[in-house]
């Protein structure tokens, strides 16, 4: 499916949207649950003043490095991504109280998906790339809302904003500004140009 046979791909990231993006994608790899506190990181940096996008690189960064250190000789892929509104940024809602509630307050307004993947091999950072897309979200009624989160059951809790833009989410959005990848966490054409570019896929 598109591999040269130079070495070996590990994703450092147990999302099921990325694996299935890169399934799709026909990127052979391995998956390997990265060991990072996120939260820890994240208050860190808001604590320096970083940027969506810096928060963003670091994540993944963190992520691909401590599962390279696991996996040597191999090529680790980390990704994150951050939703920003305003001056407010996103986590993934920790139960369905609070998923209405960020949806509640993303309605009627744009807010920004930053995501970005990182290359490490043995360590080090051989690559990374950062893109971003603009959405905005309609002003949906209440009944909406809890028909929607009905609808969804537990995949509210996977990513910021608890929407799933790929199913029943896409009724959530008047307009929608940048790459599809990217709102769903991987920004996946410049991810697999690297990998034709190393020789791990067929170019």
């Amino acid at each position: 499916m598109g591999l040269a046979g130079s070495g070996g791909i590990v994703l450092a990231s147990t999302s099921s949207t990325r694996q299935r993006l890169l399934q799709a994608s026909g990127v052979p790899f391995v998956v390997e649950a990265p060991r990072v506190d996120e939260q820890e990181f994240k208050l860190a940096l808001e604590a320096e003043g970083a940027s969506a996008a810096r928060i963003a690189e670091v994540l993944a960064e963190a992520k691909a490095v401590g599962v390279s250190r696991r996996k040597p000789g191999l090529t680790v892929i980390g990704a994150d991504q951050v939703l920003q509104c305003g001056d407010q940024r996103y986590d993934k809602p920790v139960d369905r109280a609070d998923a209405l509630s960020q949806l509640k307050s993303l309605r009627g307004r744009y807010h920004e998906l930053v995501s970005c993947a990182v290359a490490v091999k043995d360590g080090l950072r051989t690559w990374h790339a950062v893109d971003r897309a603009r959405l905005e979200m309609r002003n949906a009624s209440d009944d909406f809302l809890e028909l929607y989160l009905d609808a969804i059951g537990d995949d509210l809790l996977n990513g910021p904003g608890a929407y799933r833009i790929e199913g029943f989410g896409s009724q959530l959005f008047s307009r929608i500004e940048g790459s599809h990848y990217t709102v769903m966490g991987l920004p996946v054409l410049p991810l697999l140009e690297y990998l034709r570019q190393v020789g791990i896929l067929v170019a």
